[in-house]
């Protein structure tokens, strides 16, 4: 790659919207600077702590003060990249839409359109991106772009890539427990996981995870020390690819969290926090790769602690969930995207249509 390359990435992060958007954006960054590429986040929202996050990666962040997803956002993202010489640009969030696609393509640049819920048509990218597990065809019957879906290109970031060739060992009974519900848990879940799981006496460590960006730390601080239960409580971690291997199952939100703890063959209990992840969950317990907890308006104290007790118990299972899972992420999900980004315009001479999730 020149040097020179620049990837611009338009995303944001709030209490609200979580930080899945970012992260897994910052994934694609690394997988771009690794050969050798410039890389320039653009975000009208952020949190302190998802903005120290890119700076620590040494990454740029411009500031955008046009509302979000709007016609002067997109026209300040168009110009930006032209400016400087963007060889791609790409877009990542729901505040998006179909004008937003083609402002940027009215500017002659090329665009990776990253996207979970098919609600973008006409979609005029070249190329679009679900990494999902429940990604299919059918979600872009209006769409001139070449399609890439399903967790073949989940964007993990490079702390678990050593984890690849790991070789996960499935003890007769679960001794450690991971919680993670995201980067900022909008909906609070956390909480509702750590009482329902302070009134089980189930003989086993459990870690809770809090994301940076969650505004309600300190709340779950002192409610994990007034329970009568012994949680180990972790703010902000650098090194969760390590907490997710150590686990021998997790609880954690349907988000992309899932991916990662996919590769690591965690075997998982998924509660959907949003209308978004609601397919994840139900994707990913169809195929075996985990058990589906429900929606968090539905949330069922009992019904959680009976999943868990029978995953900590059931090792067979917990080794099925943890292959099956594995089998769905093999994280190179990112570097597959950057290689089609860097050969785009020799694929497409070749193939002026690529076929869907096939490249």
């Amino acid at each position: 790659m020149n040097p020179s390359a620049t990837l611009v990435i338009r995303a944001d992060a709030s209490i609200t919207m979580g930080t899945g958007h970012v992260m897994r954006c910052l994934a694609l960054a690394q997988a771009w600077r690794h050969v050798g590429g410039n890389v320039i986040f653009v975000m009208a929202e952020s949190t302190p702590a998802i903005t120290r996050r890119l700076q620590d990666e040494g990454i740029e962040v411009v500031q955008s003060d046009h509302p979000c997803g709007n016609e002067q956002d997109a026209n300040n993202l168009a110009e930006l990249s032209d400016k400087c010489d963007a060889t791609w640009v790409a877009v990542d969030g729901y505040q998006f839409d179909s004008a937003y696609q083609y402002r940027i393509k009215e500017a002659d640049l090329r665009l990776l359109w990253i996207d979970d819920t098919g609600h973008c048509a006409p979609y005029c990218a070249d190329f679009v991106l679900n990494q999902n597990s429940y990604a299919h065809a059918g979600m872009y019957l209006s769409c001139d772009s070449t399609l890439l879906l399903g967790p073949r290109y989940a964007l993990l970031r490079e702390e678990f890539l050593p984890w690849q060739s790991r070789q996960r060992d499935f003890p007769p009974e679960a001794r450690h427990l991971l919680i993670t519900m995201g980067g900022s848990d909008p909906q609070n879940l956390t909480a509702h996981v750590l009482d329902a799981l302070g009134k089980w006496d189930g003989d086993i460590e459990i870690t809770v995870v809090i994301g940076g960006s969650n505004p309600r730390a300190e709340q779950l601080r002192r409610l994990v020390e007034h329970s009568r239960r012994k949680f180990q409580l972790q703010l902000d971690v650098k090194d969760m690819s390590g907490l997710m291997a150590r686990a021998d199952l997790a609880i954690s939100a349907a988000g992309g969290s899932c991916y990662e703890l996919a590769l690591l063959q965690v075997p998982m209990v998924l509660i959907a926090m949003a209308e978004n992840q609601r397919p994840t969950a139900w994707s990913l317990s169809k195929e075996g790769a985990a058990i589906d907890a429900g929606w968090f308006h539905d949330f069922n104290a009992e019904q959680l602690i009976k999943a868990v007790r029978h995953l900590t118990v059931n090792c067979e299972l917990r080794r099925s969930l943890g292959h099956i899972a594995r089998r769905m992420v093999d994280g190179n999900g990112a570097q597959r995207v950057c290689e089609l980004l860097l050969h785009h315009e020799e694929l497409q001479a070749k193939t002026p249509k690529l076929q869907v999730g096939a490249v």
